[in-house]
């Protein structure tokens, strides 16, 4: 699994190609597509750029367009988790990743078969999505809940990520244009 995870946000990445040139070696960008006319394409263009860097492509929620580029995986909502092992036996080699907003959304997507749980929001963030911050106390308790890598989403950033420096995270996820 890599260590970090990188987030598109169709309102607020500007350039996805530049972020995907600069993506971090062994990253995985999560492409957020969200039905956009244009998302094979885009899409294509990201996974070059991203193979290129050693890293991975996951497609946000859109599991059609992961297959039809070739994709890494997949990223699936809270309310999708349950999809996971299926889209698993269906492409084995998938990485499929799930958000959990609480321990019980945690422990039902491990249940369900994902590789990694996106926990968020850990800290205060200015994202539209972002709900009531948990904290660190509840994402370490979340972390020995799941025996599933676990990515801490939302306000991360130098001031926050020392509070997380002890935990049996997988890594960090973070959404570009926060």
């Amino acid at each position: 699994m890599p260590r970090l995870l990188v987030f598109t946000d169709p309102q607020r990445t500007r350039d996805l190609e530049a972020l995907a040139a600069r993506l971090p070696f062994g990253a995985a960008l999560v492409y957020r597509a969200f039905g956009a006319p244009e998302a094979e394409a885009v899409g294509r263009r990201l996974l070059r750029q991203v193979r290129a860097r050693g890293g991975r492509l996951l497609i946000g929620a859109d599991a059609g367009l992961a297959a039809r580029l070739g994709a890494d995986g997949v990223h699936l909502p809270e309310r999708s988790a349950a999809r996971a092992r299926a889209l698993k036996a269906r492409r084995p080699g998938w990485i499929v990743t799930a958000a959990a907003h609480s321990p019980w959304a945690a422990r039902q997507a491990r249940a369900a078969g994902v590789d990694g749980v996106v926990v968020s929001a850990v800290f205060p963030s200015r994202s539209a999505s972002a709900g009531a911050p948990i904290g660190a106390l509840r994402l370490a308790q979340i972390v020995r809940l799941v025996d599933v890598p676990v990515y801490a989403l939302g306000g991360v950033n130098d001031r926050t990520a020392g509070r997380l420096k002890n935990m049996r995270l997988a890594g960090l996820a973070a959404v570009e244009g926060v």
